[in-house]
């Protein structure tokens, strides 16, 4: 009798050593296997948890996409995500940024300037919808002279910097001062992951963006500082997304390259499906549980085919 109850108790010991031995790869929220190899940490799975987006400027796709003046571009494309039918909305350039940030033109037609109150965007916006849900926020301009700059300057562009068309944003100095800065505040901010916020909006000023210069140029810039961003800690330890993309091209579609890049990114993927600047917003909004901010949003179709 003591033999049975002890042979019965070894193959109990058995059976639960068995189960510890195999519990080592552990099913992921996406049900794949993960294993420990001692390597460096990989991507945290489940929802994105930083978004960077940045604009270019004024080139239709069929300009940038297997150009080669811009081999950093599109060797991102085919390594990662890519739309071929991501269209712009309108023209010039602000309708854009502010399609990007609001989900509405807001009826503006032209490039004006904030100051003076004829040129804002009084709705809803992205930066109060991140803010409400706990979400931090910061706008990245380059050659901007310093936070919250309304004037325009040889390289900086008002009108690529979407936020500062946003009372709720400029009504008090100090949050603007804090959220709308220029674009070297980046680096430091890259340093880990809680200092980057969850959303960023990169304006490369206008040479960088390719308004001004050739396109060789924006991708060199492409090129020297997008590798930071993918090599930060924020995209090598988290779920986060890169997307590069242009406010409008010249094209009577207004086509232009949309990518997504980083470990939110499905790699090697061309998604056919038509998206607008509104899909972007609708994709940023759906990550996070964000409402989408007006009905042009809510139509349009996510970019969830370009995810993993």
């Amino acid at each position: 009798m003591v033999r049975r109850v002890r042979g019965a108790v070894c193959a109990v010991l058995l059976a639960l050593a068995l189960c510890a031995c195999s519990g080592g790869a552990v099913p992921t929220r996406s049900g794949s296997q993960s294993s420990d190899t001692g390597s460096s940490p990989s991507p945290s799975p489940g929802a994105i948890q930083h978004v960077v987006v940045v604009v270019e400027e004024n080139k239709p796709a069929q300009s940038v996409v297997g150009n080669p003046a811009a081999p950093y571009l599109n060797g991102l494309a085919r390594s990662f995500a890519q739309a071929s039918h991501y269209s712009a909305v309108a023209h010039p350039s602000l309708p854009n940024y502010l399609a990007l940030t609001s989900g509405t033109t807001a009826g503006i037609t032209t490039d004006c300037n904030p100051p003076g109150g004829s040129c804002l965007d009084t709705g809803p916006n992205l930066a109060q919808a991140l803010d409400r849900a706990g979400r931090s926020w910061r706008m990245y301009a380059e050659s901007m002279p310093a936070p919250c700059t309304t004037a325009n300057t040889p390289l900086y562009a008002v009108k690529h910097n979407p936020f500062l068309y946003f009372p709720r944003v400029t009504a008090d100095p100090a949050y603007c001062r804090s959220h709308d800065v220029p674009y070297d505040r980046l680096a430091s901010d890259l340093a880990t992951t809680t200092s980057l916020p969850d959303f960023a909006f990169i304006s490369p000023n206008l040479c960088d963006d390719m308004h001004d210069c050739s396109i060789a140029q924006g991708d060199a810039w492409l090129q020297n500082n997008i590798p930071r961003i993918l090599e930060s800690p924020a995209f090598t330890r988290q779920r986060s997304l890169l997307v590069i993309t242009f406010d409008e091209g010249d094209s009577a579609d207004n086509i232009v390259a949309c990518i997504f890049a980083g470990p939110a990114a499905r790699p090697r993927t061309v998604a056919s499906q038509s998206f607008t600047h509104y899909s972007l917003l609708r994709t940023i909004e759906d990550a996070w549980g964000l409402p989408p901010l007006t009905s042009e949003v809510a139509r349009a179709t996510p970019m969830t085919s370009m995810l993993r």
